[in-house]
């Protein structure tokens, strides 16, 4: 998250190591639309699909790729990330404000401007005190984002309570201007102000969960109608061109008038419908067993390999037995085989056993846990789990799947009793994030990059604010002060080689107490039909698929 000039030519220089760079015909676009200097044309309706629906589409809850696809081209935080694919994807840039945020007082005051004359897509219009109102409502909600604005002075006060408002922010409608006071300098607040989390809504927006029924845009698409867990849909926002375009020119306006997207489970069918047109684009990957012959058919034409930041493990919960035991959840990263995994991702996975991904500032090549059963029957022998009844949770889609059987089968042959629980996709991680869910004792899980800093993967994944009654990102509900405090200080940071060095040390120091069992870091795709200009689609290395950036030939 880049808040100094330093930091941002490391998060650029990381990505570029990674190389980030309707009916019939697929909701071709219709025969009066306009072609663009690009050579494609001007509106028509998009069709895509995924296997499964978002965690949410309310702004302030969704934490999934799919649900920030779904946020990145309707609501607008103050700062947003540029819509590009590669580096320059990961530059933070002016959203709603009117310029980047004037930063004083040792790095713990914030300054910005909002851009006069914005409009929701209900008409009203986007006012300072918004931001105020979206913030609350992101602790009000006990947002799984809620931790990264702890920092606010009286904002963790406000987390606890709910009520008293935040003091840390000052707002005025009148001239626009907000303020913002930390408690402590962070070195990645303006990354996280441009998260979707606080993303500016109406003040007398509902705190709820809105997901059926989302509320005002201020991006050039609305989401005009859902059916929860079936289909979604976006409009033009129908102030985006009479009057939000105009004061908001860093940011694309889209191509196509109208985007359906459907749930269709069988991910075979997505690709079938793909090959043949009947869908312009699939969200979900492309299955293992289809992967090779998609990739070597359709690759620079209709299929993209997409380099990310992520991480792919299994968490324990650490709160109780058997995986309160350090020397269990060790075993349990001896016993795990990350080249067995990369077979079933069937290659898009690159096995690894650490915090920290490949090309991520901090990033340096742990070998802790060589792939050892002898040795982790030796650490269960010494052990001893008074508990050898487990629950492991995943969910249903490909391969994650496959890979929770394949964990399963290594606890078995660790000498537990394994029960494997699948859920849908859809609720998958509302239910593992509840605490009050009975049994969660271990399961599979992802991290993808919310912003390029080390940062964006220690303080979510395991730092103890993260720990939460509902939407929690501490999966294995870990706490341990010393290292969270670590994680802290380092937060209030540039990324600099000093930084790099204790984030490598960090993530030494976490796999040592061995909270997760990170198995590796996997490519994501994008697969379009013959009628999508493949060339212009932006893939965002936090967002996914630009949904402004998709446009037929």
């Amino acid at each position: 998250m880049g808040l100094r000039k330093a930091f941002l030519i490391v998060a650029a220089c990381a990505l570029a190591a990674l190389g980030l760079s309707a009916c019939g015909g697929g909701g071709s676009s219709s025969s009066d639309s306009s072609t663009t200097g690009s050579g494609g044309q001007e509106g028509g309706t998009l069709l895509g699909a995924y296997s499964s629906f978002p965690d949410y589409l309310d702004p302030a809850l969704s934490h999934t790729l799919e649900g920030w696809t779904a946020t990145y081209d309707t609501y607008i935080p103050l700062l947003t990330y540029d819509h590009a694919s590669g580096q320059a994807g990961g530059k933070v840039i002016p959203g709603l404000a009117t310029a980047l945020p004037k930063v004083s007082d040792g790095g713990k005051t914030y300054e910005l401007t909002l851009r006069k004359g914005l409009k929701y897509s209900n008409g009203e219009p986007v006012v300072a005190s918004d931001f105020t109102h979206s913030l609350e409502r992101a602790f009000i909600l006990n947002s799984g984002g809620s931790p990264f604005y702890e920092g606010i002075v009286g904002a963790a006060q406000f987390m606890k309570t709910k009520k008293g408002g935040i003091p840390g922010v000052e707002t005025d409608d009148k001239s626009g201007r907000i303020t913002i006071h930390l408690e402590n300098p962070d070195g990645s607040f303006e990354s996280e102000l441009a998260l979707p989390y606080v993303a500016l809504l109406p003040s007398n927006t509902p705190n709820k969960d809105l997901t059926a029924e989302p509320p005002p845009a201020t991006g050039p698409y609305v989401i005009s109608s859902v059916k929860v867990g079936s289909k979604w849909e976006y409009e033009r926002n129908p102030q985006w061109a009479t009057n939000n375009e105009k004061l908001l020119p860093q940011l694309p306006s889209g191509h196509v008038d109208q985007i359906k997207i459907q749930v269709l489970r069988n991910p075979q069918t997505l690709v079938n419908y793909v090959e043949s047109g009947k869908l312009d684009w699939m969200g979900t990957e492309v299955p293992p067993d289809r992967y090779q012959d998609v990739k070597s058919k359709y690759e620079g034409s209709q299929f993209r390999v997409e380099p990310t930041f992520s991480n792919y493990f299994f968490w324990m919960n650490t709160t109780q037995a058997p995986f309160d035991d350090v020397k269990v959840r060790q075993a349990v990263n001896y016993a795990i085989d990350p080249a067995a995994l990369e077979r079933i991702y069937s290659g898009r996975l690159e096995g690894g056993q650490q915090i920290l991904p490949p090309g991520m500032p901090g990033y340096q090549k742990l070998d802790l846990y060589p792939h050892d059963m002898k040795k982790a029957k030796e650490l269960i022998a010494e052990a001893n789990p008074s508990d050898k009844e487990i629950v492991v949770w995943t969910d249903n889609e490909q391969p994650s799947d496959d890979a929770g059987a394949y964990y399963q089968g290594v606890l078995e042959e660790l000498g537990f009793k394994v029960e494997l629980k699948v859920l849908s996709p859809d609720n998958y991680f509302t239910v593992i994030t509840n605490s009050s869910t009975p049994e969660l004792d271990t399961g599979w899980a992802n991290w993808f990059l919310e912003y390029p800093s080390p940062n964006g993967f220690f303080q979510p994944l395991l730092a103890e604010e993260s720990i939460a009654p509902t939407n929690g990102t501490n999966l294995p509900r870990f706490a341990d002060p010393a290292l969270s405090k670590k994680i802290a200080e380092l937060g209030e940071e540039p990324v600099g080689p000093e930084q790099e060095a204790a984030y490598a040390q960090l993530d030494k120091e976490f796999m040592e107490q061995a909270p997760l069992a990170p198995y590796g870091t996997s490519t994501a795709s994008t697969f379009v039909s013959s009628d999508i200009n493949l060339e212009n689609v932006v893939f965002s290395p936090s967002f996914g698929q630009d949904l402004a950036s998709f446009e037929f030939k």
